[in-house]
């Protein structure tokens, strides 16, 4: 392969292993990148190629590096002694990949790990109800109503409208504070 295919070879790859891994195209195979950028790499290396930048992509992404951050990565990797490193073609294909999809990808992944639907708001307000002629002390004491507003990605809120006993409130407030101190204990436990 001529040294001026390598750079555009690598920065296909690393493009490819992104459509794959990021933007779910299953079209984008193992065997159809190493058919179309690297047809005379022996199958073995073009695995151990494709797994190494693959796996470089996902440290890069998931610690979502800046460029600082980026470059100081790929100087250690290219450090690495034996078959670990990564070359300076490679670094500078990786540098140039991330500078150029660092966003697209970002943006992916936090796609990605939102729950459905989300919470886009919440109001509340403790409405005391009156009581009527004959005294009704069961529905005399506060009401505390909440209003959820709950979407879905490109569509409109649905609003969900509760309403809460100063019992509830409270019992909703315990379990607040449980989870609280469950989480607490799992974050000092680490």
């Amino acid at each position: 392969m001529a040294d001026v295919e390598v750079p555009k070879s690598l920065s296909g790859l690393l493009n490819g292993i992104a459509q794959k891994m990021f933007f779910n195209n299953d079209e984008m195979t193992e065997e159809l990148l190493k058919s179309e950028l690297f047809p005379e790499l022996p199958q073995e290396e073009f695995k151990a190629l494709h797994e190494k930048m693959r796996g470089l992509l996902k440290s890069i992404s998931t610690a979502d590096m800046d460029h600082a951050q980026l470059e100081a990565f790929l100087t250690a990797q290219s450090k690495k002694q034996g078959g670990g490193g990564v070359s300076a073609e490679q670094a500078a294909a990786l540098s140039r990949f991330w500078k150029s999809q660092r966003v697209r990808v970002r943006e992916r992944l936090l796609a990605q790990s939102r729950w459905e639907p989300c919470l886009r708001g919440l109001s509340w307000r403790v409405d005391l109800q009156a009581a009527g002629r004959q005294r009704d002390t069961e529905h005399s004491g506060p009401v505390a109503l909440m209003e959820l507003e709950l979407s879905r990605t490109g569509q409109d809120s649905e609003f969900v409208c509760v309403e809460f006993n100063e019992a509830k409130v409270n019992e909703v407030l315990k379990k607040l504070s449980d989870i609280q101190e469950s989480i607490d204990r799992i974050v000092h436990r680490t």
